[in-house]
């Protein structure tokens, strides 16, 4: 049987998505890309764009589980600000459609992928090109298939689920 796993990269200028059908130890890659967010849509504009397309992904898909990287220090407050916005509406998301959210730090990320949790962006875009034999050009598409990835290779042991009502 399938599984069928989320990841979502938020940005404030780009949300990368990336979806995986896992089957044991064999992946599919089934669709990825990014939400462009053009600057001269409003915030909340660009927030909708976001919820309408991961809801539409969602909807045809139906993953059983939403990979999103943890939250990170960010040294510029508002750029902190607008990116947990950005979470939130992927949060939301999940929320209403009754999947469960699993968030992975940067370096397990990088470990699970890399296997180096000080791997370079590149380093990771490669890795996945090369697990799910793709050819990337987008890092935010690459880190949201990672982020599928790391989920489907944690996924033997219990992680910490995040309700939208925590953050």
């Amino acid at each position: 049987m399938n599984r069928i796993i989320l990841g979502v990269d938020p940005g404030s200028r780009a949300t990368g998505y990336g979806l995986i059908a896992a089957t044991g130890e064999s992946l599919l890659h089934l669709e990825s890309g990014f939400i462009a967010l053009p600057a001269q849509l409003s915030h909340s504009q660009r927030l909708a764009r976001i919820y309408q397309r991961l809801e539409s992904l969602i909807s045809r898909y139906n993953p059983e589980a939403l990979a999103v990287e943890a939250v990170f220090l960010a040294h510029n407050v508002q750029s902190a600000l607008k990116l947990g916005q950005v979470r939130g509406v992927v949060l939301l998301a999940a929320g209403q459609a009754d999947i469960p959210v699993f968030e992975y730090s940067p370096l397990t990320l990088k470990k699970a992928i890399v296997g180096y949790g000080q791997a370079t962006k590149t380093q990771v875009l490669l890795m996945v090109e090369n697990l799910l034999g793709l050819t990337l050009n987008n890092h935010n598409t690459a880190d949201a298939l990672a982020l599928s990835l790391c989920h489907h290779f944690h996924s033997r042991w219990p992680q910490r689920s995040v309700s939208p009502a925590a953050i």
